[in-house]
């Protein structure tokens, strides 16, 4: 198993870095339309059931596939043998950082789902700031990742 784990190392870490590519533009662009969606398109319209599509499509086709694909690549690198030290911070920078960003995942999905009931009582200015989230963590994780603290 250890030796197929080294062979696949490079496929693992291609993929992972793919996945989460993809997984993170949704992350950056679900808010935002949860923000045009609020400010601009009200509820119980044509361009609000265009919005529901959109939001849902993005949500269940892109970032959902995604961020399974980014933890499961993800976790083939952890057990990857002499990849992760766990003696140093980074990793558990890191691991904290992806949970924080799979819990944000799952708010942005709660979300949503206020939308489709005609429930949203967020603000767009409440979106627009829940959009850096995304960024502060990717930070944290590509600087614990290339600095390995």
């Amino acid at each position: 198993m250890t030796d197929m784990l080294i062979e696949f190392y490079p496929w693992a870490k291609a993929l992972h870095i793919v996945s989460v590519i993809a997984w993170m533009a949704g992350l950056f662009y679900l808010p935002r339309l949860f923000v045009y969606h609020t400010e601009e398109v009200g509820s119980g319209n044509e361009t609000d059931i265009l919005f529901q599509t959109m939001e849902r499509r993005l949500l269940k086709a892109i970032m959902n596939p995604s961020l399974i694909a980014s933890w499961l690549f993800g976790l083939i690198l952890v057990f990857t043998p002499g990849i992760v030290g766990w003696d140093f911070v980074w990793p558990w920078t890191k691991g904290a950082s992806v949970i924080a960003m799979t819990w944000f995942h799952m708010w942005l999905a709660m979300r949503r789902k206020d939308f489709v009931a005609g429930t949203n009582t967020l603000t767009g200015r409440r979106y627009r700031i829940m959009n850096e989230f995304p960024t502060l963590l990717m930070l944290v994780i590509v600087f614990s990742v290339i600095f390995k603290f």
